[in-house]
Parts: C-alpha cells; sequence; structure tokens
C-alpha cells in the first residue's frame, strides 16, 4: 500500500512497506523511496535517526526543520547555528568517506550545487542513502525544510518553520509594493573578480521581494564573471555585495576607475551583505532578503529597523 507524504514538489516520497511488527526492537519505522533533484531513486528508512550534511546550508535546513539533534557529522565551513560547534566534522573539500562512514549516518543530505554527484555512487556501493537537492528559488529552500522534517519524523515543526519563514517574505513582497521606484540592483559575489549570478538563481528573487529589480537576472550562464564594461552598460543604481571586508563605492572605483560613471558609484550606493545570509540557500535568506529590503528602500522601515532581524 502507497501513500503519498508531503515533499518537495522535486521529492516524490511514497510508503513502501509496512511499519515493523517487532515493536520491542524500538519505534516502529517504514521504508521509503524518494526520488532527488538528481533524478535519482533513493530508498530510505524513516523517521531517519542519524544524518550527515554534506554543506552549511543543509545543516542550516536541517535545524529549521527541528532535525538538529539528529546530525552527527557536518563539514568543516559549518558555522551555523552555534550548535555545529560540538558536532564531529569532515573535510568539506575532497570528502572524507572513512570519516563520513564512520559516524554511521542513515541519511547523507548533499546538494550538487557543492557536492560532487560521483560521490553518490561511493556511498550507494556503502548502502548509505544519500539525497541530493538543489536551491533554484526561495519556495525550493522552505519546502526542503519540510522534506527534511518529513524524513526525520519532525514534520509539523518543520512545517510550522517553514510557513513562517514563506509568510515573512510575502509581508516584504507587500510592504516593498509600495516602493515608488525599483532600483536597477547589480550582485557581485567578491569585489576583485566580477562573480555573480546568471538567471534560474533564487539570488534575483530576493533582490525582487526586497524592491529591486536584478540587472543580471536573464544572463544565460548560471554564475558569470562580469566585465567592466557590462557593468557599465547596465548602470546599476545600486551594487550590493558578499564582500566580507566591508568595500565601498570608493573602493571599487579604485579598482575599477572606468566605473565612475556607474550610478551606483556615483551615489555612493555600494553595500556589503553577510555572504552567509545570500550565499547559503537555506532558512536565513529570509534574513538576507529584508537586509537588502532595508538597503534599497530605507524609508520603509524608519519606523522598526528591527525588522531585519525577522
Amino acid at each position: 500500500m502507497r501513500e503519498r507524504l508531503p515533499l518537495h514538489p522535486s521529492l516524490l516520497l511514497f510508503l513502501l512497506v509496512t511499519l515493523s511488527a517487532c515493536a520491542a526492537r524500538g519505534p516502529q519505522r517504514a521504508s521509503v523511496e524518494i526520488t532527488d533533484d538528481l533524478g535519482r531513486n533513493v530508498q530510505i528508512q524513516i523517521p531517519v535517526g542519524r544524518i550527515v550534511t554534506m554543506a552549511p546550508n543543509l545543516t542550516e535546513i536541517a535545524f529549521a526543520a527541528g532535525a538538529g539533534d539528529k546530525i552527527v557529522g557536518v563539514t568543516t565551513a559549518d558555522n551555523y547555528p552555534p550548535e555545529v560547534d560540538s558536532i564531529p566534522r569532515f573535510a568539506a573539500v575532497g570528502v572524507d568517506f572513512e570519516a563520513v562512514v564512520a559516524l554511521k549516518p542513515e541519511l547523507i543530505l548533499a546538494t550538487d550545487q557543492v557536492n560532487s554527484p560521483r560521490d553518490a555512487e561511493m556511498f550507494n556501493s556503502l548502502g548509505i542513502p544519500i539525497v541530493y537537492m538543489r536551491f533554484g528559488s526561495l519556495e525550493d529552500i522552505f519546502e526542503a525544510i519540510k522534506t527534511v522534517g518529513d524524513l526525520a519524523g519532525t514534520g509539523t515543526r518543520a512545517a510550522e518553520h517553514s510557513g513562517t519563514l514563506a509568510d515573512a517574505i510575502e509581508d516584504l513582497r507587500e510592504t516593498t509594493a509600495g516602493a515608488a521606484q525599483r532600483p536597477r540592483v547589480l550582485f557581485l559575489i567578491s569585489s576583485e573578480k566580477l562573480f555573480g549570478f546568471g538567471k534560474n538563481s533564487y539570488i534575483h528573487e530576493m533582490i525582487e521581494i526586497a524592491g529591486g529589480a536584478s540587472v543580471s537576472g536573464d544572463v544565460d550562464v548560471e554564475a558569470p564573471v562580469f566585465s567592466e564594461e557590462y557593468v557599465i552598460q547596465q548602470a546599476p543604481d545600486v551594487i550590493i555585495g558578499a564582500f566580507e571586508n566591508g568595500t565601498s563605492a570608493s573602493d571599487l572605483l579604485e579598482s575599477f576607475p572606468a566605473w565612475s560613471t556607474v550610478p551606483a558609484i556615483r551615489n555612493d550606493r555600494v553595500y556589503a551583505i553577510n555572504p552567509d545570509v545570500v550565499l547559503r540557500p537555506g532558512p536565513r535568506v529570509v534574513e538576507g532578503t529584508f537586509r537588502m529590503a532595508l538597503l534599497l528602500h530605507p524609508a520603509l522601515f524608519e519606523s522598526d529597523a528591527s525588522i531585519v532581524r525577522r
């Protein structure tokens, strides 16, 4: 008998096997099969008790789903939430398979935006289920929280948290809809090499909800490197960057003198934003979107600047 469970749209979860008849052996479990975002069919025993996350955003998603206490391994790149400090770690680049296997995971969460799909072959040969997720929109993030909750047995809590995040985003969308104008925004990952995002990235959605218009939303390349000429031609009103060093308009002008005509430079509208709340597709992108909105339309939030801490 198969029963459909609520899941991420791209993760189809079906009940395949009846619950264990031996209650004395512990909590009853079921075998389920899902199709992950690589199109792979993966069988998992739920509720999962031991989880390893292969990227920091997946760790944050698992905690948001109420499954943080089930995480038994994270990468060396993880730094949030504070609870990760007490969790065993393994190398973020070049997976130490022996170290991961030693953690005895019942489920590994991965994303092809960070992890090689080839790793699936190794974990398959070891009999460890690995599920790959992909994040092209904010909705993908919210649904992933619910999916992890369903797999970990924390579905109710996960759905509530996911709904709260989605509601906050919709509230912000309504707030910025009243803005007099939508500045043209260029988002940069680096102030040295001009990395950015092309189409099909949630970054453009964040900018739109924050009350802006992304200038690179129609670029065909997924992870483009912009030329100096491209920036001049696009003439963004605002430049927002994942700049850890607090890069300013004068800093960019020093590096790119030809940008003196760019409105964002001329009007001193270059802003740095915490990379972790924008570059990690996880629950904190809601905070990142609110921070963008405060930068783009400060007048909308003069009565409550604390809105960015939602």
